[in-house]
């Protein structure tokens, strides 16, 4: 995916969700998703990837150290609303497929996202 930045399964958008600071002159972002606030800075996306990286490398360190466990920014599970036309026909190529209802989502998403 262009414009995204992934570091083991935290990612961060570049270009979106940075907001520049005049004070600082440098990009701050932020790791989206979870409770724990992860911030980093750059002057470029070579910085934003390096400060991105070590600031969740620490979080894991520090998660570790604690005796917790790191929060995933997801669980892997997804609820979703779709017209129900749209509900017969995924299960209708689902089973056309021979797969699940589930693992034909699952295939449609990855191949979107690649």
């Amino acid at each position: 995916m262009h414009g995204v930045i992934c570091w083991f399964v935290w990612c961060i958008r570049v270009n979106r969700g940075h907001e520049y600071s005049d004070e600082d002159a440098c990009f701050i972002g932020r790791v989206a998703g979870i409770k724990p606030i992860i911030t980093f800075h750059g002057d470029s996306v070579h910085d934003i990837r390096q400060a991105f990286q070590e600031a969740v490398d620490f979080y894991i360190e520090t998660c570790s150290a604690k005796g917790d466990k790191p929060e995933k920014p997801f669980s892997g599970k997804i609820m979703a609303r779709v017209p129900p036309e749209l509900h017969a026909r995924a299960k209708s190529m689902a089973e056309a497929t021979g797969k699940s209802l589930n693992q034909f989502v699952e295939d449609t998403i990855r191949h979107a996202v690649q």
